[in-house]
């Protein structure tokens, strides 16, 4: 009679310690947006990137059309380092370019400007 308590009371044990593991809040991290997302929303927004102020862009809510439609970037662009600078001082090609040097500027910081390369080099 002993040897079958001895058993219960060990399965019971054994149920309280996975049972305190089960208690245990588990904590979901929210994914960071990707680079390319948070370059999007930067493009998007007025108060920094703003590009649809002056370009056309494939899912952009009326967009402008002083600039050219940023369509086929990579085959415009085959080096991103060419893109990150017309983004960070369009007048050192064109001095007559009405984009305004966001990084000269300050505009954007260069990490801003490097999450919009990202961004736009995928259009």
């Amino acid at each position: 009679m002993r040897k079958p308590l001895k058993i219960i009371t060990s399965a019971s044990a054994v149920a309280v310690i996975l049972g305190t593991f089960s208690i245990v809040p588990q904590v979901t991290v929210a994914a960071e947006p990707s680079v390319a997302t948070q370059g999007k929303e930067l493009s998007f927004n007025k108060k920094k990137g703003n590009c649809l102020a002056c370009h056309q862009i494939d899912d952009g809510d009326m967009p402008g059309n002083i600039g050219p439609p940023l369509f086929n970037m990579k085959e415009r662009f085959p080096d991103k380092t060419t893109l990150r600078a017309q983004i960070w001082d369009s007048n050192k090609n064109n001095p007559n370019s009405m984009m305004p040097p966001f990084g000269r500027h300050e505009i954007l910081s260069e990490q801003e400007i490097d999450k919009i390369v990202e961004y736009i080099y995928m259009l």
